[in-house]
């Protein structure tokens, strides 16, 4: 996680990036933890350490993330793909969270992001017999935005990125803010949030130049100003 944290901060601070896909092998999105290296670790080792403490990173970001997940994302590798914005799957794509089948739980935010994309009995039955979803499944239960063939996946993921990055980049990462407020906030906070920053934005050049080229029937040219 640290390699991958690094990585989202450099792109995060490139003004030449406009959104970031992440991305793993055919067989699996991401490992997880190493249950290995878990299985020995005591409660103090775990708590003065920390461990886990910097998973959360890469839901800092500014800029959009999308997964391309292929194969397996199952525990930790779910819990990654649910810390980024938008999760696209290739067809044997495999979502779980069997953190339950080793005497634990989920502990990357797996409990709580998961009830919080496909409702508390989806989640449940997730984390409490460790099943595995298919990636049509996902697609069904709102886990995942769009489902492709494995081997246009990763293509499609970087369209898609590239589709965002052409827009403002201010007014994308206010979206980004306000999207994600709601798991936080109660709608009239929500809305308020949302309401400050649709003003905000009229303060940007970009505001302006997307108008005025609605008006005048033309592509935008955006400044991220």
């Amino acid at each position: 996680m640290t390699e991958l944290n690094a990585a989202a901060r450099a792109f995060d601070k490139d003004e030449g990036v406009g959104a970031i896909v992440l991305t793993g092998s055919e067989r699996a999105f991401a490992a997880g933890a190493d249950i290995k290296e878990m299985s020995d670790m005591t409660f103090p080792e775990t708590y003065t350490q920390d461990m886990l403490g910097d998973w959360a990173d890469l839901t800092k970001t500014k800029k959009p993330v999308v997964a391309a997940v292929n194969g397996f994302a199952l525990g930790g590798g779910c819990e990654l793909a649910m810390m980024c914005d938008i999760i696209l799957a290739g067809t044997g794509a495999k979502f779980g969270q069997p953190e339950i089948g080793l005497g634990i739980i989920p502990g990357a935010g797996g409990t709580q992001r998961l009830c919080r994309a496909v409702g508390k009995s989806k989640a449940m039955e997730l984390c409490l017999t460790g099943a595995h979803v298919s990636a049509d499944e996902a697609l069904r239960c709102g886990l995942v935005a769009r489902v492709y063939e494995p081997d246009q996946l990763v293509d499609e993921a970087v369209k898609m990125a590239a589709k965002i990055a052409t827009f403002s980049k201010p007014a994308v990462a206010m979206c980004k803010e306000a999207v994600n407020a709601s798991f936080d906030l109660s709608l009239a906070e929500g809305v308020r949030l949302e309401r400050r920053l649709f003003l905000s934005l009229f303060a940007t050049h970009d505001q302006k130049e997307g108008m005025a080229a609605f008006k005048e029937k033309r592509d935008p040219t955006f400044v991220d100003k």
